[in-house]
């Protein structure tokens, strides 16, 4: 059975709902990534409901523009971006930092050198 986690940005303009279990999260030292210090957790788009906020954020592209990094415009946080996985799939990629009643410090964190593609 999935959990369903809230979150959304540090204004509350962006808030959504996940299905998924979070166990291991990435924490990616790419240009992006290593600056924002987010924890990632991977759900298919379909797991994943944007439930306020799509006309109030901002997408941002880098690098391969193959993940669509989406903050908010008021206050600036990105709690999830979209892209696809390996096999093609739709995929959301959401911050845990950002989600409500998560402890961080209880998961697991696996690096991934984002700096090497």
């Amino acid at each position: 059975m999935k959990d369903t986690y809230s979150g959304g940005c540090q204004c509350g303009k962006v808030r959504y709902e996940m299905s998924g279990e979070i166990g291991e999260v990435l924490a990616c030292n790419c240009s992006r990534c290593g600056r924002l210090g987010t924890l990632l957790a991977f759900v298919p788009a379909q797991d994943f409901k944007l439930l306020s906020g799509e006309g109030a954020t901002t997408e941002y592209l880098f690098n391969k523009n193959a993940i669509s990094h989406r903050f908010c415009a008021t206050c600036g946080v990105e709690s999830f971006a979209s892209g696809k996985a390996p096999d093609g799939a739709e995929m959301i990629a959401v911050n845990v930092r950002c989600l409500d009643d998560i402890d961080v410090d209880s998961l697991q964190v696996k690096k991934f050198n984002g700096k090497a593609y």
